[in-house]
Formats: structure tokens, sequence, C-alpha cells
């Protein structure tokens, strides 16, 4: 597949740092937190990286703290944690979904946003799209642009007769569980034949690594079709498309869309986690959109550094949170908020 390494700055830095092995981001931590002496050092989700990479100056300013992050993906954040070579992993499911899970580890909310559905269709911006037919393209049902399906909800729009190639996760990815999640939610046939997870046996299409890399295989591949952080779709220009929510309205993944979904939730379980994906058909939702997230941070219950991860986490979810909506990362909910403070309280030296 080609690529062209155009990508905006934000996301070479990304991509760049998305090619660390699990190994480099235990010693890359170990050498950075010996050179400060002020460090925390953590891995995974290349979704929510936009959103760590912009916290990195106010918390060494604020707080005098040297956040090193490596966007490995959320499974390799996850195995960081469990293994004990970072200070925190970042994951865009809860820590269930993986085997083995941080059993001694503390999950917390705190982050909030979406997963774009991108594609790459010259002139054709914020085409309509249900997730049924979604589901169908990712099963290798639908395979072209003019597929009656989708030339259905879009009526008027002048659709290439060109070959739809499916980009997916290669590698073990919180933003799969949510878009899986989801096409589980809407589609009977994924549900039985593919499911959820944060890696599955995808019946069609190639795969990258991590969203960079599923944002330019799509930036550079027309008629390709692909999903990642939305952060990712408006900084690589690409086209993104309104999905129908259960009320029938075509939604963007933007503040108002974003902050309606997060309402389904605001009281996570006893381990941490929420689910926003798909609200139900109500005055309430009109607005939502339909593959929303929570993303988390993951720590050891005890941790030498245990003082400067919690002054971070806290900063995070109060402060941190003002940074968000430049990226489309929307505030936490306030119930969100009091019951990650609880969360904090468990970490110790």
């Amino acid at each position: 597949m080609p690529r062209d390494g155009k990508f905006v700055r934000t996301s070479v830095v990304l991509a760049a740092v998305a090619a660390a092995t699990a190994l480099a981001v235990a010693t890359a931590g170990t050498a950075s937190a010996k050179s400060t002496g002020a460090s925390v050092n953590g891995a995974g989700s290349t979704f929510v990286a936009p959103l760590v990479t912009k916290w990195m100056s106010p918390v060494q300013s604020q707080l005098g703290i040297a956040l090193n992050y490596n966007a490995v993906g959320s499974g390799g954040g996850v195995s960081a944690i469990t293994q004990k070579q970072v200070d925190f992993g970042a994951s865009d499911a809860p820590l269930s979904q993986f085997s083995p899970t941080c059993a001694t580890c503390v999950q917390i909310p705190w982050a909030l946003a979406a997963t774009g559905v991108i594609y790459n269709l010259s002139g054709l911006q914020h085409l309509h799209m249900t997730g049924q037919v979604l589901a169908k393209i990712y099963l290798g049902k639908i395979t072209n642009w003019r597929n009656s399906a989708i030339k259905k909800l879009n009526p008027g729009k002048s659709l290439p007769n060109k070959a739809i190639t499916v980009v997916h996760r290669s590698d073990s990815s919180g933003t799969t569980f949510n878009f899986t999640d989801y096409l589980s939610h809407v589609s009977s046939a994924w549900k039985s034949k593919v499911g959820t997870g944060t890696s599955v046996s995808w019946p069609a299409g190639e795969g990258e690594g991590h969203s960079s890399g599923v944002a330019g295989a799509v930036r550079t591949t027309p008629g390709a079709i692909g999903y990642v952080d939305v952060y990712y779709a408006v900084h690589n220009h690409l086209g993104l498309f309104r999905l129908k929510n259960r009320a029938g309205k075509y939604v963007l993944p933007r503040a108002k869309g974003i902050l309606a979904a997060a309402a389904l939730d605001t009281h996570p379980a006893k381990d941490g986690s929420l689910s926003i994906v798909n609200p139900p058909k109500s005055k309430k939702f009109r607005n939502a959109y339909p593959i929303c997230t929570y993303t988390y941070v993951d720590v050891q219950k005890t941790s030498a550094n245990a003082t400067k991860i919690k002054r971070l986490i806290t900063w995070a979810i109060t402060k941190g949170q003002s940074y968000g909506p430049a990226l489309i990362f929307e505030p936490l909910p306030r119930a969100v908020v009091a019951f990650d403070k609880k969360q904090v309280k468990k970490i110790h030296s």
C-alpha cells in the first residue's frame, strides 16, 4: 500500500513513537527516570496519545514532572503495566478485555472521545452511513462505493465506481474494541461471525499498526475506509462519515454528539469500566454519536512512584481536561471525576 509520508507534524511524531517495541518502552522509561529524577513513564493507547502529548508541557511546568509516553497501542500498554515496565498503561478498552489482565491494577477513566469512521473519496465529505451497511463493508459483503446500499443513504451524491479498500488495526487495540463493540450492537451477522475484541479475526481488509498507521493507509489509498480516533481524521483531512444513531439522526463525532453519548453511563462499575456505545432511541440521546468511548489509565495499586503518579492523574482528570476540546476530547462528567478521585486514593507506595 503506498505511502506519501505527508502527515501533519503531530501525526508524524505519533507514528514514530508507535514504532517502539514494548522493550523500548521499558528501556526509554528507565533512562528518562534516571536522568530527570521526577518522571512518570507510560505506554499504550494511540487513541489518547494526542491528548497525553498535549499534557506533557503543562505537567512539566505546573507539577515539575516529566511525562514520558510511548504510543504502542492499548494491548502493549496493558502488557507493560502488567509486567511493571512503566508507571501507567493507557487503554481504550477495559482491563477485562485483556488476557492476561492486570489483577493488581486500578483502572481509572481519564479521557472521553469518539471513534471516527474515515474514508478517502475526493470531494465527498460527511457521507451518510449506517452501522448495518458498515458491518457489511467490513464483512466483505459490500465491496464497491456504488453499491446500492451506500447510494440509497446518499441520494444526489456522485459516488465513484471504485473498489472499497478496507483498513483495520493489526495490533491489539482499544479502538478496535470500541469499533467492533459497535458493530456487534448493530449487526447480528457481525456479532455471530466476528464479535467484539481488541483483536479479532477480520473477514476482509488489510491491517495497519496503530491509529497513525490506519490514518496513513486511508489517506494514501483512494477508495479506502478505516476507523480511528476522530483527531486523526480531522488532522489528516480525511472524509468522515455521519453515522445514523438509534434516534434516526445522522451525527458527526463532534462535541455535542460525544457529550450526549457520555450521558449514557456516568457511574463506572466497581472495576472502573463504562460503556457508552450505541445509546438508545430517546430524546435524551437524540444527538448522540454511536461510537464513543471513555479511555482508561491503568496503574499498579502499589508503586514506588505512587506520589507522582497520583499527582499526575489527579491533574489529568481535573485541570488536564481543559486541554481536550481542541483535540476533540470532551471533559469528563462530574460523576466520573468523583469516582476517579476515589480510585486514585487506592494507589500507594
